[in-house]
């Protein structure tokens, strides 16, 4: 086509991966341009504003790694940051390292062709335009696709609605409301305090209960950011080499089963005192034997009770039906104790399911309720749904979403046979999830910028993972899963929470050490496992 922009790399997506990813590539001298659905840099910590938005990890292993300077002059100013403040630490980012000249913002990447001629892939943006490339690299996160309407009536609802992940930048004013919140999610979790604080009256409409755990958050203590600034390079190490990527969540070597209760209580105890994550790792068997996993559930009953006053909803509030870990833990401000509020009541619906939305509000089985507002925390396509919605073609035209028909395939979870110079950031099959982002990340951009630097080198025109090693690799994912408690949760780790998708266990949850080391591993033996050529 005449006049189609040509770029040695397409990145598709401008958050904390399509940042770093362009940083790699202007490094190696590779031209590469990041074509970004919304109006600003940043992802997730552009779109999910809503209220009591803030990480889930300590904000000081929360960042890149990759630059002593950036650690140097950013500080900090909360223990689990807002988001404002992280949409504010990826703007200083992408103007620190000069990346805005590169990324083209509300143009959203609508399909993806390779030509096998050409060798290349051919990209279409909003509008029809082309743009031709070497590599295409998705750094379209994990939890970017909000779940469509799910119940009957929802745009004949007469008042104003939000989703948690698409909230208006000018936020919303609840003074004097009656709201309804549907979901019990992260979102929700962190959302429903601060809204309840504004609100004449919040319904919270319960699906699955949740566990949460307190994040104590609080700002920056000077001696803790001292310590930091000292030791950083330390406990960088530390975290990459923590099975979860998080220095908190340090895994003790003792089983639980083979403590005393007194000393499990005081192991949980000290955990939930620190607060956030940590909880996981007071014993090294809790993610690989529901017995053991249970101590940690009982801790978890007996300290919602010691929190919510009414006995009957700190019942509802307790998950009796997977183990703790097998969903994504919450960590929240208050949420518990917020259902101690006058102003907020507890609807369950496996005891009352939502029958659909009225004008007037939400209908269940066993009435109506009348509100102002609705909030729809009901959670993401997670890991997959970003993918799905372009149209991605590979060898022979054959989309992605038909070879994925199954459940994710991928080897490592970077790249799928059938789809050349096609890599994923934070793919399934990878920790992902499982990890503190931010460490999986980096890892997985190195990786990808290092295997184009290399390609480069010899003047390879394409790497393809071939199909034994993924299907082993698969194979391999789907067996240490199944070592552990994760499978046991209807969770959008197995894809459960979205009707239809196949139910397949998506991230690796063999530790991101073991990962990191069989990807370099892979890498030092000419990139093992793929066609190179």
């Amino acid at each position: 086509m005449a006049g189609q922009a040509t770029y040695d790399v397409v990145i598709v997506g401008a958050g904390f991966s399509g940042l770093y990813m362009l940083h790699r590539l202007k490094r190696l001298g590779v031209s590469a341009r990041v074509y970004e659905a919304g109006p600003s840099v940043g992802g997730t910590w552009f779109w999910n504003r809503y209220p009591g938005a803030r990480v889930d990890i300590e904000s000081q292993e929360y960042s890149y790694s990759f630059s002593p300077e950036l650690d140097d002059e950013w500080v900090w100013s909360e223990r689990y940051a807002t988001q404002p403040e992280l949409l504010r630490y990826l703007n200083h980012v992408a103007d620190r390292f000069d990346l805005r000249g590169d990324i083209q913002l509300e143009t959203r990447v609508t399909a993806s062709a390779w030509d096998e001629d050409a060798r290349r892939w051919t990209v279409t943006i909003d509008g029809g335009e082309t743009i031709s490339a070497r590599w295409c690299v998705m750094a379209t996160g994990c939890l970017s696709v909000p779940k469509g309407d799910e119940f009957p009536g929802e745009r004949e609802f007469r008042g104003p609605s939000w989703h948690t992940s698409r909230w208006p930048e000018d936020g919303v004013d609840f003074t004097g409301m009656t709201v309804a919140v549907i979901g019990t999610g992260s979102s929700a979790i962190q959302a429903i305090p601060v809204i309840a604080a504004q609100a004449r009256h919040v319904t919270v409409f319960q699906r699955t209960p949740n566990f949460s755990v307190p994040a104590h958050n609080g700002p920056v203590a000077a001696d803790v950011a001292a310590d930091w600034a000292a030791n950083r390079a330390a406990y960088r190490a530390q975290a990459r080499e923590a099975g979860f990527g998080i220095r908190a969540v340090a895994m003790d070597d003792t089983p639980a089963l083979e403590a005393t209760p007194e000393q499990r209580k005081a192991a949980f105890e000290a955990r939930w005192t620190y607060g956030g994550f940590a909880l996981l790792g007071a014993y090294n068997d809790l993610v690989l034997d529901r017995a053991a996993n249970q101590t940690a559930v009982d801790f978890m009953a007996d300290k919602i009770r010691g929190i919510v006053n009414d006995p009957a909803t700190a019942e509802k509030l307790i998950p009796r039906t997977y183990p703790i870990g097998a969903k994504r833990l919450c960590v929240d401000t208050g949420y518990y104790a917020t259902f101690n509020r006058p102003n907020v009541s507890l609807v369950d619906i496996a005891d009352e399911p939502i029958e659909g939305i009225t004008p007037a509000g939400v209908k269940t089985s066993a009435g109506e309720y009348a509100v102002d507002a609705i909030v729809y925390a009901i959670g993401f396509d997670a890991m997959t749904g970003a993918l799905s919605k372009i149209d991605i073609r590979g060898r022979g035209g054959r989309r992605l979403t038909e070879a994925w028909s199954a459940g994710p395939r991928t080897y490592l979870g970077l790249m799928t046979a059938g789809f050349p110079n096609l890599f994923l950031v934070t793919g399934p099959g990878s920790p992902s999830v499982l990890c503190n982002m931010a460490v999986a990340i980096e890892q997985h951009v190195e990786w990808i910028s290092d295997c184009i630097a290399w390609m480069g080198e010899r003047q390879m025109g394409a790497i393809e993972a071939s199909e034994p090693a993924q299907d082993a690799w698969v194979d391999h994912v789907n067996e240490v899963a199944n070592g552990t408690v994760y499978p046991q949760a209807d969770s959008w780790y197995m894809g459960a929470n979205v009707p239809g998708k196949p139910r397949v266990f998506m991230p690796y949850i063999g530790g991101f050490p073991v990962y990191r080391d069989k990807c370099a591993e892979v890498a030092a033996n000419g990139y093992e496992g793929f066609h190179v050529g």
